[in-house]
């Protein structure tokens, strides 16, 4: 993102914004050095037994964080906002990622790395999720891929969730940037080969599919884990088996 953060030892003292990278922080073996989460990072189980809960991704409790004394602070441009983290910036070092694609992904893992002393961790780490992604799903179907209803919200180009799409062997039909909103008529018009409900962050259930299969009946309705295609932490590792399953069950 072109900001300069200094960061002059390994930091003892982390606050981490992002349920991706508190996951990732937890992987890398730093359970004892992150001392604050938001109310969305959870994951490992141990997160929120270990570590004091500083609010949300777009609302933070000042106060929280302060009483913590951070020596390192770390979040992301989409998920977090940017009034709070200006806010931040004042008082500690803040590292943000800007992640839209793997290998920004990859390259979010490897600062981090750096950052914290884990260099070989994160480095081993990576190679795991390139080699788990460098097979990629045979056959390509046209999907839209629904992350809210009503309004009816789908994942457009520039986003990390279209990225994973493409990786899981599916061209994402909606041409529109980031999270445009549509209505039934336009959707049809994309006429799609399979829509993905994904369980978050709206949780889709079996009676939207039933309601979107009524609508669609020419078309695969399946509900998918939202958090395999939009964390882009150590979570990768298990995306490309989740991939091949979602293949062999839209094949049947």
């Amino acid at each position: 993102m072109g900001l300069w953060v200094k960061v002059p030892s390994a930091p003892k003292r982390i606050v981490s914004l992002v349920p991706s990278q508190t996951e990732l922080l937890f992987y890398l073996g730093l359970t004892h050095e992150v001392i604050g989460i938001t109310k969305f990072c959870i994951y490992p189980d141990e997160a929120k037994k270990t570590s004091s809960i500083i609010g949300g991704t777009k609302k933070f409790n000042f106060h929280r964080i302060e009483s913590l004394k951070p020596d390192l602070i770390i979040g992301n441009k989409e998920e977090n906002y940017q009034e709070g983290i200006d806010q931040l910036k004042q008082n500690y070092p803040v590292w943000m990622s800007d992640i839209t694609d793997l290998s920004e992904a990859l390259n979010m893992i490897q600062q981090i790395g750096v950052i914290t002393g884990k260099t070989s961790e994160s480095q081993k780490l990576m190679k795991e999720i390139k080699t788990g992604f460098s097979t990629r799903p045979s056959g390509i179907f046209k999907a839209v891929y629904l992350i809210w209803d009503n309004p009816i919200m789908v994942a457009g180009k520039g986003t990390f969730i279209d990225e994973m799409l493409s990786l899981a062997g599916f061209d994402n039909a909606v041409e529109l940037e980031r999270y445009p909103t549509l209505n039934i008529e336009q959707l049809k018009s994309l006429n799609p080969d399979v829509i993905l409900l994904s369980s978050e962050p709206f949780p889709f259930k079996q009676k939207h599919m039933d309601q979107f299969k009524k609508i669609f009946p020419y078309t695969k309705v399946l509900l998918v884990d939202g958090e395999v295609f939009s964390l882009y932490g150590s979570r990768l590792l298990k995306s490309p088996k989740y991939f091949s399953q979602l293949q062999t069950l839209i094949r049947q």
